[in-house]
């Protein structure tokens, strides 16, 4: 194993530091920016007492390749959330912006931001028009949500960050003030290398967790929810929040060559590794994914046209009776994405006071095999 899948680039452990075992092979990062060409950057916002949010942004082809657009597809586990775009994305089965994550209120000024962003970029910015993706969660247990705190500069800041190479998790970016379990949880990532014959692929998964109730917890099979029961100030009997209530942002990228209707079949298995966790879907968590795959590059644009020529496109995919094997890797990737943001997260209090403990991880690894 790399040192990157035991622990973020700022020294937080991640789950395989727990020396647990959890099926599949990652890539080199154990994240999604093992899948070539994929970067990730975060703004993150902490000040006084009562702020604790932030903007993730995560680039399908990085800056390079903006504005290239990527075969994708999306699902809903549950609605009672936001991604934007997402009704041209089911039109066209094309993903050209980044894909942006952040608080349930900030999906305005960070939509601002990214387009601000992309007509500044070179070359000249587009002519026809321009659809951001952008997803949240609710931070507004440890955040004064109401503040409008995340302002289109931090969008903007947050794409000028993104990167390649290892991935800091937990509490940080869009994740900064989100919870998971009745814990600390964030942003965290994951990835599985796919054998496809003599070829070979990844699949990467991010999540913004800030989902499920402390009494459902799974962690690599065993149920430690109830085990871990004490603790809890997000269910104490003055709060009204439901347990379970929060959301969970998914993004499953891959260098497979896909159809767009396969990159929405990944998108449809994500719940399967969030069960894995052991949420059943809370009715007040907005579950909603993303999946893309950056094959087939230079196909799937859209365009005005340029001349009156007939035009073709041509994709080459993996058939559909071989995706058992990539379905499996979104499973696994998911799964290890959000015990990473719960390992990864630190205890945090936020505003009036409230305070949201990290999982106690000795505890976590006495419960678990080795």
């Amino acid at each position: 194993m790399t040192t990157s899948w035991h622990s973020t680039p700022a020294g937080r452990p991640r789950f395989r530091s727990l020396g647990v075992p959890l099926p599949g092979t990652p890539g080199p990062y154990n994240a999604i920016t093992d899948v070539p060409g994929v970067t990730v950057g975060y703004t993150t916002l902490v000040e006084g007492a009562s702020v604790r949010t932030g903007v993730t942004a995560i680039l399908p082809r990085g800056r390079a390749g903006l504005g290239r657009a990527c075969a994708a597809g999306w699902h809903s586990l549950n609605g009672n959330g936001e991604m934007t775009g997402t009704t041209w994305l089911s039109e066209t089965g094309s993903l050209a912006p980044p894909v942006m994550i952040t608080n349930t209120y900030a999906v305005g000024p960070v939509h601002r931001g990214v387009i601000d962003w992309i007509v500044r970029q070179e070359p000249a910015p587009p002519s026809e028009w321009l659809l951001p993706v952008v997803a949240e969660t609710w931070d507004g247990w440890l955040s004064d949500i109401h503040g409008s705190h995340v302002r289109p500069e931090h969008a903007v800041a947050a794409l000028e960050s993104a990167a390649g190479g290892p991935v800091e998790e937990g509490c940080v970016g869009g994740g900064t003030g989100m919870n998971c379990y009745g814990f600390k949880g964030g942003s965290g990532t994951s990835s599985r290398v796919v054998a496809h014959g003599a070829d070979s692929y990844t699949v990467g998964a991010f999540v913004q967790a800030n989902f499920g109730s402390r009494r459902e917890l799974t962690v690599a099979g065993v149920h430690v929810g109830p085990e871990l029961a004490d603790d809890n100030p997000m269910e104490a009997p003055d709060v009204v929040v439901p347990p379970g209530a929060g959301s969970i942002i998914v993004v499953i990228a891959t260098d497979a060559p896909l159809l767009p209707g396969q990159c929405a079949a990944l998108a449809r298995r994500v719940p399967l590794g969030l069960a894995r966790t052991g949420t059943s879907g809370s009715h007040f968590s907005g579950d909603i994914f993303l999946a893309f795959s950056t094959a087939n590059e230079g196909a799937l644009n859209s365009a005005f046209p340029k001349t009156d020529e007939a035009e073709y496109e041509s994709l080459r995919f993996v058939p559909w009776g071989r995706m058992d094997p990539f379905y499996e890797a979104v499973v696994r990737a998911v799964e290890e994405s959000v015990l990473n943001a719960l390992t990864a997260a630190e205890t945090t209090v936020g505003r009036e006071g409230r305070r949201s403990p990290a999982i106690p991880l000795d505890r976590l690894r006495s419960l678990l095999p080795s």
